[in-house]
């Protein structure tokens, strides 16, 4: 049985000093990089955003963290994130990007956002990564990074839907913890038979 390791977002503005912050981002990454060795596959993902997408609360003439209604459901407004090339996208730099396998960038389409690993937020639109884990016999997946309750959980979800048996490293995770978002999450975490640690 392969095991692989997804990482997710672990990128400068999600961490200390980013535009969208997560309390103690930087403090997971020493970690990360310790267990690395430890599984089959190690694949990073970046929020990978065009300057104009429709989730920046700019782009929107509203305030960050309002919700409003996309095509594909109920879309919260963020401020403006890991727009690619610039240093908020870049994975942080005491991260040990050597060991990657594969680097996920999702995010990319302007209309429609993507917190998960496998799919952008329309639910159908894959990333590609289910095909890569499957041709590789991957059947175990352990998730790690930023932020819990919202990319890491979507990935969580997915995996675990797709038939992987999947497990979430709290301690290796941080969470923005929105109107009750963490909460949630590991509600359907136990529903899901969603392992954690």
């Amino acid at each position: 049985m392969k095991h692989a390791l997804l990482i997710i977002d672990v990128q400068n503005d999600f961490c200390p000093g980013g535009s969208l912050a997560v309390t103690d981002g930087d403090q997971i990454v020493s970690g990360i990089n310790d267990i690395m060795n430890d599984f089959d596959y190690v694949i990073l993902t970046q929020d990978w955003h065009p300057a104009n997408h429709s989730s920046f609360a700019s782009n929107q003439n509203a305030d960050p963290f309002s919700v409003i209604d996309m095509p594909y459901g109920p879309q919260v407004l963020w401020p403006d994130h890991c727009i690619q090339g610039s240093f908020g996208s870049a994975l942080h730099e005491d991260l040990n990007t050597t060991r990657a396998d594969l680097i996920i960038r999702k995010g990319q389409n302007p209309g429609v956002d993507s917190y998960s690993a496998f799919f952008e937020n329309d639910r159908t639109t894959a990333t590609g990564l289910h095909g890569y884990l499957t041709e590789r016999s991957v059947s175990k997946v352990t998730l790690v990074g930023l932020a819990t309750d919202y990319c890491v959980n979507f990935s969580a979800q997915d995996a675990v839907k797709l038939g992987y048996e999947t497990h979430v490293r709290i301690d290796l995770c941080r969470a923005i913890d929105l109107d009750g978002s963490l909460d949630q999450a590991r509600s359907d975490w136990n529903a899901l038979g969603i392992g954690t640690s």
